[in-house]
């Protein structure tokens, strides 16, 4: 077990208080894989004070430079890929497959940021003014906070941290109580990798105290959350208030649409990857599967018998599909909105209960649940469950399907599967969703292409990709009248 301090002006260091968190394995809950401190506002307030002495260094260091670093954090990252992984594992509770999917994501999202480096493109744009010269820069915006959550920690932490730091930006990162130990590698392997005091700082604690103290500090120029819609609708307000950035990515309630001639088992195949990878633990997990009558109990056959084959244990166990929720209270939700499906009238086909026998009985487990003959009026198919819970609903063509699809608060992703191009084509063109998949599972992305929703789902600009740039970036514009003589403009 490791005793994490909080990482401040490049030095790991104690807390004032003595109160720690046990950051403790959801597949084995005699371990505690470390323990984090319960950290106050004065420590926060420790934390922006080295990104703000940082910064103007930061901030004058050339971006190429910048991409330098994040080059050799991207190769530190592969040298310690399977300690990552183990950890992320032992942590959040996820199959070891998956987290090594996950830290390869964070090291594509590593090394392509370190190439904006070289890529922080303005444009030049032709004036109205005779001899002027007119032309745009991006600049950092300053000291950042960062307050990421417990499902993804590495890869989540990472494609905020890296498009922050390669545009100029220091940072102050607070991550979730579940999942301290991830965010303590990160820091250890930006140490390592020579990233100068003060860039990153990790402050551990409750978000009621470290996240408020972080958001109304004046030196923090920006705050970029990922999280609940309840916590993220008020960094939002505090940030307007504050007249600061804020970005925030929020819920999801993802279908995947099945039409009449789409490749079933393609299509149940997609769904179980998306409703039960990662114990359904993730913003883009597929929670409701909008299915035309016609195909459903062909549908709904085949995903029964692929679910029930699925074996449920702890991520290190290689023959593990589906691992743990993350924590008690995260199986409580679970369960509980089991029982409500189920009050509501909705028909469960397998699953629902929490597994305890002598293989589970140490850990957070559940079975992977089908409900049928769901409708969208239930909650089952209106909130957000983050479990391993798919609800079916079933249409009678098309037009009912994306209806189904929209009616929702939410709009991260959505799939489709038909062999039609032109039935996708025009369901593309009407779902709202800020990620759409044809024919494959609603979770994919890349480290290079932008990540994001619609709705309630996101505010703030999108993540990844060169879109990323924008949120972590000011646009400047300059007019240069080379001719050095004033004139009178007609502008405004």
């Amino acid at each position: 077990m490791r005793t994490l301090n909080n990482f401040i002006d490049g030095q790991w260091r104690e807390p004032s208080g003595t109160t720690y968190l046990p950051d403790i394995n959801p597949a084995d809950t005699k371990e505690v894989v470390a323990e984090s401190p319960s950290s106050t506002a004065a420590e926060a307030t420790l934390a922006v004070e080295a990104a703000e002495r940082a910064y103007p260094d930061w901030r004058a260091t050339p971006a190429p430079q910048r991409g330098q670093l994040l080059y050799r954090v991207q190769r530190r990252m592969e040298v310690r890929r399977h300690e990552l992984a183990e950890v992320l594992t032992r942590e959040e509770g996820k199959t070891l497959t998956e987290s090594n999917g996950e830290i390869q994501r964070a090291i594509n999202v590593v090394e392509f940021y370190a190439g904006e480096g070289r890529r922080l493109l303005g444009e030049t744009i032709p004036s109205e003014l005779p001899n002027n010269f007119c032309y745009t820069v991006r600049e950092p915006i300053g000291p950042l906070a960062l307050i990421t959550p417990w499902n993804f920690p590495v890869a989540i932490p990472i494609w905020k941290l890296a498009p922050a730091i390669a545009c100029g930006n220091t940072v102050v990162l607070k991550p979730a109580s579940l999942t301290p130990l991830s965010a303590g590698l990160i820091a250890d392997i930006f140490s390592e990798c020579d990233a100068p005091p003060g860039l990153i700082n990790v402050i551990y604690g409750r978000g009621r105290e470290v996240g408020e103290a972080l958001l109304n500090h004046p030196a923090i120029k920006g705050v970029s959350f990922t999280g609940s819609n309840e916590i993220g609708t008020k960094l939002y307000s505090t940030s307007a208030v504050n007249g600061i950035k804020c970005q925030c990515e929020m819920g999801g309630k993802n279908p995947i649409v099945i039409l009449d001639d789409a490749d079933l088992e393609l299509a149940t195949s997609s769904a179980v990857q998306g409703a039960y990878g990662s114990t359904g633990q993730r913003c883009t997990a597929t929670s409701r599967a909008i299915v035309v009558d016609s195909v459903a109990d062909h549908f709904i056959e085949q995903l029964e018998a692929r679910v029930n084959a699925l074996v449920v244990g702890n991520g290190l166990d290689p023959m593990t599909d589906v691992g743990p929720s993350v924590d008690q209270t995260q199986l409580d939700t679970v369960l509980n909105y089991i029982g409500i499906g189920q009050d509501e009238g909705a028909k469960l086909i397998t699953g629902g209960l929490r597994l305890a026998d002598d293989a589970h009985d140490c850990g957070y487990f559940v079975q992977p649940t089908i409900f049928d003959r769901v409708t969208s009026n239930m909650r089952i198919a209106q909130e957000e469950i983050f479990g391993p819970v798919l609800s079916v609903l079933r249409v009678p063509d098309a037009a009912s399907a994306l209806v189904a699809a929209n009616a929702v608060r939410y709009g991260l992703a959505a799939a489709i599967y038909t062999q039609d191009v032109s039935r996708a084509f025009k369901l593309v063109d009407q779902l709202e969703a800020g990620i759409i998949h044809v024919n494959s599972p609603t979770v994919g992305g890349e480290a290079h292409i932008p990540f994001g929703g619609m709705k309630e789902t996101g505010v703030g600009l999108r993540e990844m990709g060169r879109e990323a740039i924008n949120f972590f970036t000011e646009l400047k514009v300059v007019y240069l009248d080379y001719t050095g003589s004033a004139r009178k403009s007609n502008l405004y």
